[in-house]
């Protein structure tokens, strides 16, 4: 009889700026953002190719957003995955702040 595989991990890696999820100690993806002020500008998530189908990158941002609410911060939904999740996640409407031309702009001197 074969052990059931371990539940995927999400992890927060400040120093790239990034929410990873990992399966089996694999990184299987991730959703990145910079923090600007009290906002955590999210602007790209993805999940690598052998692990597409299996609801990972709605786990992935469900506990990234669940990690920001926790942190006292606000979402700023660049990336269109995020938007979307956020669209049919209402318990995160709170926290979400509008995406401006201004943020944009950051963002864009920020990633260079």
């Amino acid at each position: 009889m074969s052990q059931p595989s371990p539940a995927p991990v999400v992890e927060r890696v400040d120093a790239r700026n990034r929410y990873e999820i990992r399966v089996d100690g694999e990184r299987a993806g991730l959703t990145a953002y910079r923090d600007r002020g009290d906002q955590r500008v999210f602007y790209h998530t993805e999940i690598d190719e052998e692990f597409a189908g299996q609801g990972l990158a709605a786990r992935l941002v469900q506990e990234a957003l669940t990690d920001v609410r926790n942190s006292g911060k606000r979402i700023v939904p660049v990336c269109p995955y995020v938007a979307k999740f956020l669209k049919r996640h209402e318990e995160f409407a709170d926290l979400v702040d509008t995406v401006t031309p201004e943020v944009l702009q950051w963002l864009d001197t920020e990633l260079g």
